[in-house]
């Protein structure tokens, strides 16, 4: 059984940085997609950045790529979401989720991925 938990949230100022930590455990990652998804107040749940397990390749949404980077540590078992140039638009909770994507699969829809974290806050006062 997948396991993750998120740290790292907090109340920042519009410009600063934030790091994120998801610990992962339960399984070999190996054929794991490792995702980080956000949800502000009455808005769906939107996807921000993820990658590959195999191979470390990532990808992300247009909002963040240039200013968000995601990475994972195969000692660790941690994935990491760097937040630079936060704002107050980037305020919501964010959770790390674990998508099984044996093949090529590049999954962005909440409902591809079946395990999550249970969330840390992020809020940016401007």
């Amino acid at each position: 059984q997948v396991q993750l938990v998120e740290s790292g949230g907090g109340l920042v100022q519009a410009g600063d940085s934030l790091r994120l930590s998801c610990a992962a455990s339960g399984r070999t990652f190996s054929r794991y997609t490792i995702g980080w998804f956000r949800q502000a107040p009455g808005k769906e749940r939107e996807f921000v950045a993820a990658v590959r397990w195999s191979g470390g390749s990532t990808y992300y949404a247009d909002s963040v790529k240039d200013r968000f980077t995601i990475s994972r540590d195969n000692i660790k078992i941690t994935v990491y979401l760097q937040m630079n140039s936060l704002k107050p638009e980037d305020t919501a909770v964010y959770y790390c989720a674990a998508a099984w994507t044996p093949g090529w699969e590049r999954p962005r829809a909440a409902t591809d991925f079946n395990s999550w974290g249970q969330g840390t806050q992020v809020s940016v006062s401007s």
